[in-house]
């Protein structure tokens, strides 16, 4: 009998699927797409729209004792810009993160991922002028990937894929969040791209 792997999703809007329903989140697609290929996955998905990193913190980190993951994903800080963080204090977070799920556990595969720019949605100019989000969104994103980098963790780059979702206006009716064939498109990569850098 084959014990089935544990998956937690950490994050916020993005990846509790705000803008469609949470059976289309990006998580939940991906365990379907696992399971008809024969793999046994539990999924944990405590995201929370709106959420930033003191918020993942404070409430779904103390999950992960509780939940004992084999495998979790990482997103998280479209919130933290659009409260006004700044870079260094999203990369101490980050690296809080990590360090708490390496001692709560040091087994699991943890892959980071980046957020996508939603300064291409209809609602994005309501945070502030594009181009600048744009560039703090390409920040945050290299600011992620060092820490998972600095904490030997995953690190798998969809930002190509949800630029190019972005730009072929692949939104939710909401005008912010990625519509539920972009959520699809993640989950689909991911299950290749995992696979492929299983250790």
């Amino acid at each position: 009998m084959t014990i089935p792997e544990r998956f937690l999703a950490l994050g916020d809007s993005f990846t509790i699927g705000t803008g469609t329903t949470p059976d289309q989140s990006f998580p939940a697609v991906l365990v379907r797409i696992w399971s008809a290929a024969g793999r046994s996955v539990v999924l944990s998905n405590p995201a929370v729209n709106g959420y930033t990193t003191d918020d993942l913190i404070n409430a779904e980190l103390p999950l992960v004792l509780s939940f004992r993951p084999t495998l979790m994903t990482l997103l998280i800080g479209a919130n933290d810009i659009v409260q006004g963080s700044s870079d260094d204090r999203y990369r101490r977070q980050l690296r809080s993160i990590h360090e708490r799920i390496h001692d709560d556990a040091p087994d699991a595969r943890v892959i980071a991922l980046p957020q996508p720019d939603w300064s291409l949605s209809p609602a994005g100019s309501g945070f502030g002028d594009q181009d600048a989000i744009a560039r703090k969104i390409e920040r945050f994103n290299e600011i992620a990937r060092d820490e998972a980098d600095h904490a030997n963790a995953g690190w798998i780059d969809l930002f190509p894929l949800m630029r190019d979702q972005g730009r072929r206006k692949m939104f939710a009716s909401d005008g912010l969040h990625p519509s539920a064939e972009a959520y699809g498109e993640w989950a689909r990569d991911l299950a290749t791209r995992a696979s492929a850098s299983s250790p």
